[in-house]
């Protein structure tokens, strides 16, 4: 172990090797066979095990834990490893296993990427450059990503499937196949609106007449056959006075992505 900056109360192993001007946070945990390039950045209670190997500057950020052992029941302790690349970013609650024997025995992560917090990177998994990895975006073993996609949130992936160059992921998408180059992939979206939130206004201390103007409003914006700037005139005049459809109005009026409808 060389230079740096090692909080009093980190756990840093014997066999760990640190390259200069690596700081590591009260609470962090470097373990054996680990080795961290230049520069990088354990946070308070980040924790990385071996064996793995990490560029120069890399930032680990509180309760990240990289480089554990698979999450495979036929993992029965094998030296197994870790490789990483430069300059990632492993936010909050990231977790990355190292790889299997009868995977090839090691998980792969290129340089640049984005690991927002709470995603996954299972055993096996080969990780390009430039990727960006939204909150909760999960790869199950045997993975590859190719460089600048994009896995959107909480969107997981399923084994052995690949994820071709600059691909983007919707969040919430489920992928069972190959995701092609280039490609735009979103689930079918299904969400729409059923009316007031009448109990909840109830119990917020809105009266009968207020709700009854905002069913009304509501019975014109969804299941009458006007579109939307009609459903707004309807309102403006025959619920004129109604603070609250004023509000509604207003926030219509002011949406840049639409209304749910």
């Amino acid at each position: 172990m060389s230079g740096g900056e090692i909080h009093p109360q980190a756990v840093v192993a014997a066999g760990a090797r640190l390259a200069a001007g690596v700081r590591v946070g009260a609470f962090a945990v470097v373990g054996e066979g680990v080795e961290l390039g230049a520069g990088c950045v354990l946070h308070e209670h980040a924790v990385v095990k071996g064996p793995a190997r990490f560029g120069k500057e890399n930032i680990f950020h509180p309760f990240c834990a990289i480089g554990g052992a698979p999450q495979d029941l036929k993992y029965k302790g094998e030296p197994t490893e870790l490789e990483v690349g430069d300059g990632n970013t492993f936010r909050e609650y990231v977790t990355v296993s190292r790889g299997t024997v009868g995977g090839g025995g090691k998980t792969t992560i290129g340089s640049g990427n984005l690991f927002m917090a709470s995603a996954h990177v299972a055993h096996d998994c080969h990780v390009g450059d430039s990727t960006i990895f939204a909150n909760g975006a999960t790869l199950a073993g045997h993975v590859d990503v190719q460089d600048f996609a994009t896995v959107g949130a909480f969107s997981p992936v399923h084994q052995f499937c690949r994820i071709g160059r600059y691909a983007y992921i919707g969040a919430c998408t489920v992928i069972t196949q190959d995701v092609p180059p280039f490609s735009l992939i979103v689930t079918e979206r299904e969400t729409q609106c059923f009316g007031i939130n009448a109990i909840g206004l109830e119990r917020k201390g809105f009266g009968a007449e207020r709700i009854a103007a905002l069913q009304r409003a509501f019975r014109l914006l969804l299941r009458s056959k006007l579109n939307t700037t009609q459903a707004i005139a309807g309102m403006r005049g025959e619920l004129a006075g109604s603070a609250d459809v004023d509000e509604l109005i207003r926030f219509i009026e002011s949406a840049k992505r639409g209304i749910v409808k």
